[in-house]
C-alpha cells in the first residue's frame, strides 16, 4: 500500500513500551521478571501455561479493570485447591517508554490482612501513590484483541457496546466517568420507581442527569465512529475496511435534532414511560441499549453474516485503525496485546499483520502456540518461552 501523510505521521508518533515488566503473586506468578527491549513481545508456549496472564498484566498499565475485567481480588496467585480470597497482596510493576521519558508505574491490591475486605487497586507512579486509576491514561494507552472478540459480531449488544465504549474510552478517558454516571442515575431511578415513592423533584433530578450524560456518551461514540471510518473503511492490506454505526435511540435522534433538543426530548421520553419501567425495571430504552452495527466494506454486508475467517480479518483491521487513529489524535503509539493472534489469520494475514505493527512501530504483545508461526518476527522482536508459570527468553 502506498504511504499516506497520516501513515507517516502515525510512523513519528512516539511508541509506548514496556522495558521491564515485573509480576508478583499475580495470577499464577509467584514472581517473574521480564527485561526487554522496544520491539514486540512474542510469548509462546502450550495452552494454559500462563501466556494471557502476563498479556492481562500489561493491560492493567492503563485505567480500568484490564483485559479480562476481572476484580482485584480475583488476580492474586492462589494456592492449589483454594477458591477463595486469601487477602494476598498481588503487583504489577512496569518501566515504560513514554513519550516523556522512562516512567515507573506500579499497580496492585494491598494484603488486606483478612478475606473480601478490599477491592481498590493502588497505583503509584515513580513510587508516590496516586489518587486513581485515571492518572494512567497520561502515559499509557492500551489496545487489545482477544479470542472471545471473535464472536463480537454473533454475541449481543452488550459486547459490541463495551468494545465501541472502550475505543471511545481511549481518546477520551473521562467517557467512563460520563458513562457511570448516567449508569448510577439508572440505578438509583429504577429503585425510586420500584418502591412506589415518587418524589417527582428527585426523579426530575435524576432523569435530568440521566439525559445529559445519554447525550454526551452518545456524541461520543458518533464522534469517534466517525473518526475511526476514515481510517478504517479503506482496509488494511489484506484486511478489508469496515463501517462503524453507533445505534441506538439517542444516537437516531442526534442525527436530527440539536444536543439541547436531544437532551429535552430524553428527559421528556424518561418522564412519560415511569409506570412502565416500575413495573420493568430499569428503563425502557438510552444509551444502556445502543448496539455497534459493523458492515465488511468491499462486500456491503454486515459483519455478522460474513465468515468466521473474515470476521477474523475485519476486527484485526479495526484495531490497526484504532491504533493508528490514537498516534494520530495523540502523538503516541498504544501497547498492542494480542492474544492467541493467529487464530483464524491465514499465513497471508499473519504476515501481513506483523508487516503492519512493524511499520508502525509499535510495541505488540502477542501470544501463541506456534514458535513458528512468528518466524516472520524472528529478527524483530523479544521471544520468550511460558512453561507452567515460568518465562525464558528464546535465543
Amino acid at each position: 500500500m502506498r504511504e499516506t501523510g497520516e501513515d507517516r505521521t502515525a510512523r513519528q508518533a512516539v511508541a509506548i513500551a514496556v522495558t521491564r515488566l515485573t509480576l508478583s503473586n499475580f495470577r499464577c506468578y509467584d514472581f517473574q521478571r521480564l527485561d526487554l527491549d522496544t520491539r514486540p513481545v512474542v510469548l509462546t508456549g502450550k495452552n494454559g501455561a500462563g501466556k494471557t496472564n502476563i498479556l492481562e498484566a500489561v493491560s492493567l498499565l492503563a485505567p480500568g479493570r484490564g483485559m479480562r475485567r476481572a476484580k482485584a481480588v480475583d488476580l492474586a496467585r492462589r494456592d492449589a485447591g483454594c477458591d477463595e480470597d486469601s487477602g494476598r497482596a498481588w503487583g504489577v510493576a512496569a518501566t515504560v517508554h513514554t513519550v516523556g521519558g522512562p516512567v515507573d508505574i506500579g499497580t496492585g491490591r494491598e494484603e488486606t490482612g483478612r478475606t473480601g475486605t478490599r477491592e481498590r487497586r493502588v497505583v503509584r507512579i515513580e513510587g508516590e501513590t496516586a489518587r486513581g486509576q485515571s492518572v494512567l491514561a497520561d502515559y499509557v494507552d492500551v489496545v487489545w484483541l482477544l479470542p472471545q472478540m471473535d464472536r463480537l459480531f454473533l454475541d449481543g449488544a452488550i459486547a459490541r457496546r463495551r468494545f465501541l465504549d472502550r475505543l471511545v474510552f481511549g481518546f477520551d478517558p473521562s467517557h467512563a466517568t460520563r458513562m457511570n454516571a448516567y449508569e448510577h442515575g439508572l440505578r438509583e431511578r429504577a429503585k425510586l420507581l420500584k418502591s412506589g415513592h415518587h418524589d417527582d423533584r428527585w426523579l426530575s433530578g435524576l432523569e435530568d442527569q440521566m439525559a445529559t450524560k445519554a447525550v454526551a456518551v452518545a456524541a461520543a461514540r458518533k464522534d469517534i465512529g466517525a473518526r475511526l471510518n476514515i481510517l478504517a473503511m479503506d482496509g488494511w492490506g489484506p484486511f478489508p475496511g469496515a463501517q462503524l454505526t453507533p445505534t441506538g435511540l439517542i444516537e437516531g435522534w442526534l442525527e436530527e435534532h440539536r444536543a439541547l433538543e436531544v437532551e429535552d426530548k430524553f428527559r421528556r421520553f424518561l418522564a412519560e414511560h415511569r409506570s412502565l419501567d416500575a413495573k420493568m425495571g430499569g428503563a425502557k430504552d438510552g444509551v444502556h441499549k445502543s448496539d455497534l452495527m459493523v458492515r465488511h466494506v468491499p462486500k456491503d454486508q454486515p459483519a455478522e453474516v460474513c465468515s468466521t475467517g473474515e470476521q477474523k480479518a475485519l476486527l484485526t483491521g479495526m484495531v490497526l485503525a484504532n491504533t493508528k487513529a490514537l498516534a494520530l489524535d495523540r502523538g503516541r503509539l498504544p501497547l498492542l496485546l494480542l492474544d492467541e493472534v493467529g487464530a483464524h489469520l491465514d499465513e497471508d494475514r499473519r504476515k501481513a499483520l506483523f508487516e503492519a505493527i512493524s511499520a508502525m512501530g509499535a510495541q505488540a504483545w502477542m501470544t501463541g502456540t506456534d514458535l513458528a508461526q512468528f518466524e516472520p518476527m524472528m529478527s524483530n522482536a523479544n521471544f520468550f518461552n511460558v512453561e507452567n508459570g515460568t518465562v525464558d527468553r528464546v535465543t
